[in-house]
């Protein structure tokens, strides 16, 4: 035999490869999920398990992974030189896009009339963001912009195009089109967050006032989505910062003053095409009263924070799913790797804490369901810039545990967690940082310092029976005194204590107890895998999808 023969005989396939993770059922699989929609949600499982057997189909993984490799291309001009503003994406992303709108990942909580909406809704949003991030931008936007535009009575159709459960990418008028996306356009070169010092203008056409036409000039300098048919913007009107409403294209199909400069090139969420813009005298209508923009856009932006703390508890538990899949898949040393007790804290670590920021941004989301009972409203105004915080902060450490935790593959770009890994930092970012989230609750404990009550309400009865619990209960009602002097301290403090009272409740007795000792003890040190003394198997197979 020749050397040549001998390379051209087939190889046998090496022991201990790791097979992709497909197949699995993200919704039923997952013991958080199911138990919300069971007990809040029932009418919404079908919807949930459809969506669920699409998260780890191969199909729509590679569609996630070509919408990134192959990212947004600007043309500012067609063939004949005339302005277009035109975005083309690869054809990935109109799948996901496809998928998302058509599951109502973005619209659920605005168009069921049942009980449970928006805990029903959240299930969904934190499915998709298992799937992709950038396409849970437009999502989350829709979600957040629904109630504003139904607000304003002049702009009733643009929300009804935007709660079908449908996508029509067509650059035409929305008179032309069977479903509506909506863009957020706030942020100035300068401004930052604070959209009080935003230099753009708007002018009234003829009279001034809610649902009447402005004329808008200026820029934003992070605007995302700019092919959507319509976006929610801020500027400066005789009254103050106001809310106007743009479509993108005017009733006879021209552009509505509006330039795209530039796309942004940014460390993640590649597939979505945020941008700078101009406008130059766009049409626009007037939303609530003039002045009252930042009012208008907070009350938006209740939605849009509550997504990103639902949306990281998603990301965390897909890179989860991936690092369980693996370390029982590859053996070492004549065991799982799952087994070793090298890996096993590690593994049950990452458990913790996805199981605490799921509980949390589902806890959050079944108060906006309840919104007719008083303390419920408050638990949604003090939790939301709560788990915003405290899940957005979480997830990049999880995300890089998880690359550890499996290794060089998964530092390769074919693999799915370098896309988690990058993704992560953004949630943290967006619709206001960790710090506007600390302020936001200062604020809130200085305006409304009831808001505290309920969620101590629902603490105390649990941190009766764990004496960690209950020291951390007293260090917050403390602490809520002089917020503004430990302020990230409190935050944290209060999103740790309502994470171990609702595991308490709602999760595994293991798990529970594992959580307040970590978090809430003097044992856990820096990082993930310090854990000791706990029962490893247990607490990991409450993370493993069933």
């Amino acid at each position: 035999m020749t050397l040549v023969d001998d390379f051209a005989r087939p190889r046998p396939v090496p022991d201990n490869l790791v097979p992709d993770l497909t197949g699995a059922n993200a919704f039923t699989g997952d013991r958080v999920a199911t138990a919300v929609v069971d007990r809040h949600a029932p009418w919404a499982r079908g919807r949930a398990e459809a969506l669920g057997a699409r998260v780890w189909d191969p199909r729509v993984l590679k569609a996630a992974r070509d919408a990134q490799r192959h990212t947004p291309e600007l043309r500012t001009l067609d063939r004949l030189g005339r302005e277009v503003c035109d975005v083309d994406f690869h054809p990935a992303y109109h799948e996901l896009m496809a998928l998302g709108f058509g599951s109502g990942v973005h619209s659920l909580a605005w168009t069921v009339d049942r009980p449970g909406g928006h805990a029903a809704r959240a299930v969904l949003s934190y499915l998709w963001n298992q799937v992709d991030g950038s396409t849970a931008c437009p999502l989350g936007m829709a979600y957040a912009s629904i109630p504003v535009l139904r607000s304003q009575p002049e702009l009733a159709p643009w929300a009804r195009a935007l709660a079908v459960e449908g996508y029509d990418p067509a650059d035409v008028p929305i008179t032309e089109k069977s479903a509506g996306t909506i863009g957020y356009f706030m942020t100035e070169k300068h401004g930052g967050s604070d959209l009080r010092a935003n230099v753009t203008v708007a002018r009234p056409v003829g009279r001034r006032g809610p649902g009447e036409t402005y004329l808008v000039n200026g820029h934003k300098w992070f605007a995302s989505v700019p092919m959507a048919d319509c976006y929610l913007t801020v500027a400066q009107t005789e009254g103050g910062v106001s809310c106007l409403f743009l479509p993108r294209r005017r009733a006879d199909g021209g552009l509505n003053g509006i330039t795209v400069k530039r796309l942004k090139d940014k460390l993640g969420n590649r597939a979505n095409a945020s941008s700078e813009i101009e406008y130059h005298d766009a049409e626009a209508v007037l939303v609530g009263e003039e002045g009252q923009g930042v009012r208008t856009i907070l009350s938006s932006a209740e939605y849009t924070r509550l997504d990103f703390a639902v949306g990281s508890a998603g990301l965390m538990r897909a890179a989860l799913s991936q690092a369980l899949h693996h370390n029982d898949h590859r053996t070492a040393f004549g065991a799982p790797l799952a087994a070793l007790p090298i890996q096993a804290p590690v593994l049950a670590d990452l458990v913790l804490e996805w199981a605490g920021a799921a509980h949390l941004g589902f806890r959050v989301a079944r108060a906006e369901d309840a919104h007719d009972d008083v303390a419920e409203r408050l638990v949604s105004r003090l939790l939301t810039p709560v788990a915003k915080f405290w899940n957005c902060r979480r997830v990049a450490g999880v995300t890089e545990e998880v690359i550890q935790s499996i290794g060089g593959n998964a530092y390769i770009e074919e693999h799915d967690c370098p896309r988690y890994y990058r993704e992560a930092p953004l949630n943290a970012i967006w619709e206001g940082t960790s710090n506007m989230m600390v302020m936001d609750v200062g604020r809130v404990l200085a305006r409304e310092p009831k808001a505290v009550e309920p969620v101590i309400d629902e603490i105390r009865p649990v941190a009766d029976e764990h004496p960690l619990l209950a020291d951390a209960l007293a260090e917050i009602e403390e602490l809520v005194t002089a917020p503004e002097d430990t302020a990230r301290y409190l935050v944290a403090k209060i999103a740790l204590a309502t994470q171990a009272a609702l595991l308490v409740r709602e999760a595994p007795t293991v798990v529970a107890e594992a959580f307040i000792a970590s978090r809430l003890g003097s044992g856990w040190g820096p990082g993930y895998g310090t854990l000791r003394g706990l029962d490893f198997p247990a607490i990991i197979d409450y993370g493993r999808l069933a």
